[in-house]
């Protein structure tokens, strides 16, 4: 049998979906299972959504253009007025999910062999675009203890050579749900100018930002204007993960270019779910504000209920809808296993992703899981208290001195 390729064997395991079979496995012994390991909104995607995929009167389902339709972007330009972003209609290329957005941005920027900086732990498929398009990620460590706050320019500096090509960030953070402020913001700009790098932004949360400060997008920060590709997508901002929609953002022509090579190779990105997202930037305010409302409530339950388990630790994400908690565990993938395998607490179970998974450094990680609160209010309590239960029934577990 002929072998597979070294980028098939290379191409990791995804930490917030490897697990999955252990929970159908679980719910086949009849428990139930609380899925925390994924961030798959169960808030409803806005009613006028909904609505233009129930009244789609179309004798055919053709083709869209490559770039996405017209009319989307275009209402794209004005939403994101509301965050001070300024953008032009070609300035937009509408993409199969945020994660087509990344992978078509390495793709048209990046040279097999060169290095993209990214701060970790970090959203897992980084590192699976990165070696689609031949590139590397090279990690640079923050702590749970700092709050995952961004190192020093110093930090940075040490790992740039000839062949860093890019940073990438994900603000607010996932897994960590940290949100970088302006003076990091301004760190990241000021090496991106001093040696002509790329960056790359995925901003997919900024909606769920809980400090109160001004939301600093990569396209504020002046003066690397044609460094910068955010990525963007519906599937947090509408619980529409299913849609598949998502945008690539550049005032760089020459990206767009090589971008679009990439595009019409895969024809269109999805006819109806551009539909279903058009017609979603119709939502009122009411819908974003009781969405985020929902988010608070659930992130002050969650960290509350973790902060207070014995042996457990979060830092306060400012964020997204994550956190990466440290268990008194000696191993989080292990316990993560074992909780879908061997335990129960009155026919439930609770699923986590192994933060290991979000780390490149051996052994990083090693003691903490992601924990998405995308459950309401009652599940998540419910869920903390099942965790607590796994922690004091594990083999594994580790006391701190």
């Amino acid at each position: 049998m002929p072998e597979i390729s070294v980028r098939g064997l290379e191409m990791p395991e995804s930490p917030i979906r490897k697990l999955a079979p252990l929970a159908a496995d679980a719910k086949k012994r009849g428990i139930k299972v609380y899925h925390l390991n994924i961030g798959q909104p169960d808030l409803p995607t806005p009613q006028c959504g909904l609505d233009a995929l129930k009244k789609i009167d179309r004798k055919l389902l053709e083709y869209s253009p490559s770039q996405g339709y017209l009319s989307y972007r275009e209402k794209l330009c004005d939403f994101y007025k509301k965050f001070n972003i300024n953008v032009a209609p070609d300035d937009i290329i509408i993409t199969a999910g945020g994660s087509e957005a990344v992978l078509y941005s390495f793709m048209a920027c990046l040279n097999p062999g060169d290095e993209i900086i990214v701060p970790e732990p970090a959203y897992a498929n980084y590192m699976a675009f990165a070696i689609s398009a031949g590139a590397k990620i090279k990690t640079i460590a923050t702590s749970i203890e700092e709050g995952f706050a961004l190192p020093k320019v110093e930090k940075f500096e040490e790992l740039i050579n000839e062949k860093t090509r890019a940073i990438m960030i994900c603000n607010p953070n996932n897994p960590t749900g940290y949100l970088y402020t302006r003076r990091e913001m301004n760190q990241i700009r000021d090496l991106v100018k001093k040696y002509d790098l790329y960056l790359f932004s995925d901003e997919v949360y900024r909606e769920y930002i809980y400090t109160g400060s001004p939301y600093i997008s990569s396209m504020h920060l002046q003066g690397i204007e044609n460094n910068t590709v955010l990525i963007d997508s519906v599937s947090k901002r509408y619980s529409e993960c299913g849609i598949r929609i998502g945008a690539l953002i550049t005032k760089n022509e020459e990206i767009r270019k090589a971008v679009m090579k990439f595009c019409q190779a895969r024809l269109s990105p999805p006819l109806i779910g551009q539909i279903v997202a058009e017609a979603s930037l119709d939502a009122p305010e009411s819908y974003y504000r009781d969405v985020y409302d929902e988010y608070v409530d659930r992130r002050k339950c969650l960290i509350d209920g973790l902060n207070r388990i014995p042996g457990v630790y979060s830092p306060i994400p400012m964020g997204a809808f994550y956190t990466v908690a440290k268990l008194p565990v000696d191993d989080s993938e292990k316990f993560c296993r074992w909780c879908l395998e061997e335990f129960s607490y009155e026919g439930e179970t609770i699923m986590m992703a192994p933060a290991s998974g979000f780390y490149t450094t051996p052994g990083a990680g090693y003691n903490q899981v992601r924990i998405a609160y995308v459950l309401k209010r009652e599940d998540l309590q419910r869920a903390l208290t099942v965790l607590q239960k796994a922690l004091e029934s594990y083999p594994g577990r580790v006391e701190e001195d």
